[in-house]
């Protein structure tokens, strides 16, 4: 691998994504997504994906078209409350779903890419995220086939922590806003959720970017990831329909007192 990690096409980018890769999927809700990488995975015909990512995108978009198109077999998230189609296949045994807390998620993520096997936090201490019995997986006849096994604990002055696992994947997938050949990246304002931490915990982390700048052209104190953790940076167009970025949930105000 060079210095200049560019490709050309997304395609291009994620053409060595195997039957059954695991993948961690940068994005909250539909805010920094990597959506031009998920297209073209969905042109692929290869699944059974293991994917970790805080959701599972909506019905029609994200994450959410892979897993219609049933190319996912296992979740690790830590909400998944807009995709009907989700919820469907959890509940039918299509698929298999680890429910994690939000920031353990993103600590497990961290720490995966940091190099650190394990960590003690309190959060789910007392609960079945620790005491094991969450449904994993249903099966055909709707009883729980595959249950969350106990967690070690430990205790730390005078309150139970959970020993929680660091999260490495053959793939991540990630979105930023400024990249350069060197895999550099710049996250604009929320976007920079999920995707940092994704990105560290890829064995090979591709990300789509919507400026692609040449190496020097970052001033290193605006680098929110370094290179090290790119392998390879694609350039999405603004007209490109994969790329583009929608608003889950769009929220106005009318302008006039007591307006919806």
């Amino acid at each position: 691998m060079g210095l200049d990690k560019a490709v050309d096409s997304a395609a291009e980018a994620v053409a060595d994504v195997a039957e059954g890769a695991s993948l961690a999927v940068g994005g909250f809700g539909l805010c920094g997504i990597p959506s031009a990488l998920i297209a073209a995975l969905l042109d692929r015909e290869v699944g059974g994906f293991e994917v970790v990512s805080n959701n599972c995108g909506v019905d029609d978009w994200g994450l959410g078209l892979l897993l219609r198109a049933g190319r996912i077999a296992r979740m690790t998230s830590s909400y998944v409350g807009e995709n009907k189609e989700f919820a469907r296949r959890y509940l039918s045994g299509e698929l298999e779903v680890e429910l994690v807390p939000q920031g353990t998620l993103a600590e497990r993520l961290r720490a995966g890419g940091a190099g650190i096997p394990a960590f003690y936090t309190p959060a789910g201490a007392g609960t079945q995220v620790g005491q094991g019995g969450l449904p994993w997986r249903y099966g055909p006849d709707g009883q729980v086939a595959v249950a969350s096994p106990a967690k070690e604990t430990r205790v730390f002055d005078g309150r139970e922590h959970l020993l929680e696992e660091g999260i490495t994947t053959d793939f991540a997938l990630v979105r930023a806003a400024v990249g350069d050949r060197h895999g550099n990246l710049v996250f604009h304002s929320s976007a920079r959720n999920f995707n940092p931490l994704a990105a560290m915990a890829g064995r090979v982390t591709v990300a789509e970017v919507e400026h692609l700048v040449e190496p020097g052209e970052l001033d290193p104190d605006e680098v929110h990831l370094p290179g090290i953790f790119v392998q390879r940076v694609v350039r999405v167009l603004p007209d490109d329909p994969a790329a583009v970025r929608r608003i889950e949930r769009r929220c106005v105000h009318s302008g006039q007192e007591g307006g919806a």
